[in-house]
């Protein structure tokens, strides 16, 4: 296998293996390395340290990187800066040679926008448990991964933590490597600037069924009471049309009129006519700028089934319209997905390019996770702008692949570039990029370095940290015991995701069927005192019953 030099992302086959088939994503080596994994694992290894701001330009890359503790037997690594690996954009030498007439793989660099989304994993156990397959389209597998938690060391201030494990993946030298980032928890005594919110609420005909607005309501009335007395809230409702219902409002006492006035309003809401998102998000805008505070963190939350069906259903459109408020008042957007029917693409789209994330509720456990324990948590900002790049060494690493984050790659060369998006990311935050990686028979050393960088919220200055993985760290099998359970996790939701997704409809020597999974995923489960694992194990088994082996 080696990876396509064109930088489409993609793994072509090499000599010996079935010619000729090439999957857009990760479904490709995914379903290679799923095999693998069902066998063999992986200890943690490497170091982070803090780096100055470089100009080092990039290729495109893969990469994995190791954090805190050391490799496994081979103690700490230093913390190497990329370098450049002297190939054009299209991953070709001055003589036109691609990879694998080189040295197997396109280039050895992987950049990505960090993302802390997880809608795409609500919304597939919504539907599994309704009694149907997710639509693949729907299937990301970074946000299956980073619906779980890592138990990564947090920072001791602002910034990132870096860390980097993996686990042996089956034959031939693959391996699979978890980058993992980590924001420092909010602190105990709930200090934090204010949050200035305007919630725009989608009371269309659609929301009209059960678990929709009723849901909404719900949820916005809990969490008013949650908020703090110099928060500020509004509240915008569309349909056919757009209107602010309550203009931003100090919240004051937790006992006082303002709150009950809040929640009256909240109260009223009914569901009506057509669904104009476009007019929702201009109206929650134009309010949200209206009543921007210095000095807090201004936010536009969307609550919405995504189902746009009049007026402009674009997301880029939608928020060209409001560039000037995300970019001149840093105003960012927090997309709440609700109902069977799920506007999952568009929803993504406005969160992305509107510097924000996703989630789904369909329940009242979800809606308490989201509205009560991550909003009022998340309202501050620890990162801007925020990315990762891995940057492979070429001499132990032969071929690799980002599984997931297709909608958030990033030029390498843009890595440095301060004015191309990244994520925005908050207190207590971890975001997980999973690496198929094949080291090269006799590998030693550094196998990858891991950079995260980011802007500082208040000062917008550039920070960087950095982490490494070495190749006596990935020797352990995946499924072992020594292996970290959440490592294990983080593997059983990513192969979870591409049995659901577009690579479903194609199997590889040794890939794991979705009634292996579930095998899998019980154990774990067992093993691991934790609800969100067993709801999981659960998807996996309601998967494998819809599916035909």
């Amino acid at each position: 296998m080696r990876v396509d030099p064109g930088g489409s992302g993609r793994l072509l086959r090499g000599p010996g293996g079935p010619g000729g088939i090439r999957r857009r994503g990760g479904a490709l080596l995914a379903g290679v390395l799923a095999g693998g994994l069902l066998l063999t694992g992986c200890g943690p290894g490497g170091s982070a340290s803090d780096t100055s701001k470089r100009t080092v330009s990039g290729a495109r890359t893969p990469g994995s990187v190791n954090g805190p503790g050391g490799g496994s037997g081979g103690g700490p690594a230093a913390s190497v800066a990329p370098d450049d690996n002297g190939r054009d954009s299209e991953g070709r030498d001055s003589e036109g040679r691609d990879a694998e007439d080189r040295d197997g793989a396109a280039d050895h660099r992987s950049t990505f926008a960090l993302d802390v989304d997880t809608a795409s994993y609500g919304y597939a156990r919504r539907t599994l448990a309704e009694g149907a397959l997710p639509d693949p389209a729907t299937v990301r597998p970074e946000e299956f991964v980073n619906s779980f938690r890592q138990g990564y060391r947090r920072p001791d201030g602002n910034g990132f933590s870096v860390t980097v494990d993996g686990a042996r993946a089956g034959d031939e030298g693959w391996c699979l490597m978890r980058v993992g980032l980590a924001t420092a928890q909010a602190p105990a005594s709930g200090e934090r600037p204010p949050a200035a919110l305007t919630f725009v609420v989608d009371i269309s005909g659609s929301m009209g069924e059960p678990g929709r607005l009723d849901l909404v309501k719900q949820s916005l009335s809990t969490l008013t009471g949650q908020l703090r007395a110099d928060d500020s809230i509004a509240l915008v409702t569309f349909s056919d049309e757009a209107k602010t219902v309550l203009p931003m409002t100090r919240l004051g006492g937790r006992d006082g009129a303002v709150r009950d006035h809040a929640r009256h309003a909240i109260d009223t809401l009914e569901p009506t006519e057509s669904t104009n998102l476009e007019a929702g998000v201009r109206t929650g805008y134009a309010t949200a700028v209206e009543g921007a505070r210095d000095g807090a963190t201004n936010r536009v939350v969307l609550l919405s089934d995504a189902l746009a069906n009049t007026g402009e259903t674009s997301a880029d459109v939608i928020l060209e319209r409001i560039a000037d408020a995300r970019r001149e008042h840093g105003i960012t957007l927090f997309g709440v997905g609700v109902g069977s029917d799920y506007g999952d693409a568009l929803m993504e789209r406005l969160a992305d390019k509107g510097d924000g994330h996703t989630a789904y509720v369909s329940s009242p456990a979800d809606a308490r996770k989201v509205f009560v324990q991550q909003l009022p948590e998340s309202v501050e900002l620890r990162a801007r702008d925020a990315k990762a790049q891995v940057t492979f060494d070429k001499k132990n690493v032969s071929d690799f692949r980002l599984l997931g984050y297709d909608n958030r790659r990033v030029a390498d060369e843009d890595f440095r570039d301060d004015r191309v998006d990244g994520g925005e990311i908050g207190p207590g935050h971890t975001v997980t990029a999973l690496y198929a990686v094949r080291l090269r028979e006799g590998a030693e050393g550094r196998v990858a370095t891991a950079t995260v960088r980011w802007l500082d919220p208040a000062g917008r200055a550039p920070r960087e940290q950095s982490g490494t993985i070495s190749a006596s760290a990935l020797t352990h099998p995946l499924w072992s015991g020594t292996t970290p359970p959440r490592l294990r996790v983080s593997a059983l939701a990513a192969y979870f995701a591409h049995g659901l997704g577009e690579g479903s409809d194609e199997r590889f020597p040794g890939e794991p069927s979705l009634r292996q999974l579930a095998f899998r995923a019980d154990a774990l489960s067992e093993a691991i005192e934790d609800s969100d694992v067993q709801e999981l194990a659960e998807a996996v088994r309601q998967a494998a019953e819809l599916r035909v082996p």
